[in-house]
């Protein structure tokens, strides 16, 4: 089925992401904000704007509260990266990545409620499994003490739902209207939270230091890093139109698999 490809494509994709972050942050943004990392991302989709409008100019003939929505789920998915991103500076990425399942959990929940999407007694089997292993990985052992990390719980499980929730509003529109249209606007709400970060002075003043100290090497790596999590985003947003919302979100939700098997390669060919 072609659209298990454009399903798998997302999770591998951003399995590599996930480590080209971890190494941004520890190198670069180990202290202080991660906003002007994401800076990245949102200038990618602001660069890529302006080729869907020029290969499908009806792009822009969307009505003002359908743009709008769909710019909120750009919004939301900016959101998401948000807390992932101060999820990893304290945590391991085979550590946080498991919680991106959660995300199958309530993308369910909206297409069983909202798109009337139905859920088999497997996959309530499966969301009651992936609700016991998300607060089984909050629990640190192995110290004096076990100690339930809710920092992490409420990180990730905030991002998990800002990622369903925008996903359920991208195929909403993207199956009523087209999938081009809703991947303009939902670019166009990326642009917006990028210049919202930007209106902070502190942002401002950190992403000029790393600029100015560091300019090859966080240039480079977060370009190569946003275009890989660009191919991913944009081959499971079509998936979207070709499955229901749970189940891609679940096939997306092994993204964890991959991290782990590619944390595994890096700790054999790169122990440094």
């Amino acid at each position: 089925m072609s659209w298990l490809i454009f399903a798998f494509s997302g999770p591998v994709l951003w399995a590599l992401s996930t480590h080209l972050d971890k190494y941004l942050i520890e190198r670069y943004f180990k202290e202080g904000s991660v906003a002007s990392l994401m800076v990245f991302t949102a200038v990618i989709g602001s660069l890529v704007m302006p080729f869907i409008w020029f290969f499908n100019p009806e792009v822009i003939a969307v009505d003002f509260r359908s743009a709008f929505l769909v710019a909120l789920s750009g919004v939301l998915y900016m959101t998401a990266i948000y807390f992932y991103l101060q999820a990893l500076q304290s945590e391991e990425a085979s550590t946080v990545a498991p919680f991106f399942q959660a995300a199958a959990v309530f993308g369910l929940g909206l297409g069983f409620f909202f798109l009337g999407e139905k859920i088999s007694p497997s996959q309530i089997m499966g969301t009651l499994m992936i609700i016991g292993g998300s607060s089984l990985i909050s629990f640190r052992f192995g110290r004096e003490r076990q100690a339930f990390n809710k920092r992490l719980l409420v990180l990730m499980l905030s991002c998990a739902f800002a990622i369903a929730l925008g996903s359920f509003i991208f195929k909403y529109f993207a199956i009523r209207d087209d999938f081009w249209p809703a991947l303009f606007w939902s670019y166009c709400g990326d642009a917006v939270f990028g210049v919202f970060l930007l209106s902070f002075a502190a942002n401002r003043r950190q992403l000029a230091k790393m600029l100015r100290t560091n300019t090859g090497a966080v240039v480079s790596i977060n370009a190569a890093n946003e275009l890989i999590n660009l191919g991913g985003g944009i081959a499971n947003s079509y998936a979207y139109l070709l499955a229901p919302l749970g189940v891609v979100q679940a096939i997306s939700s092994t993204t964890s698999f991959f991290v782990l098997g590619f944390g595994i390669l890096l700790s054999l060919f790169f122990s440094k």
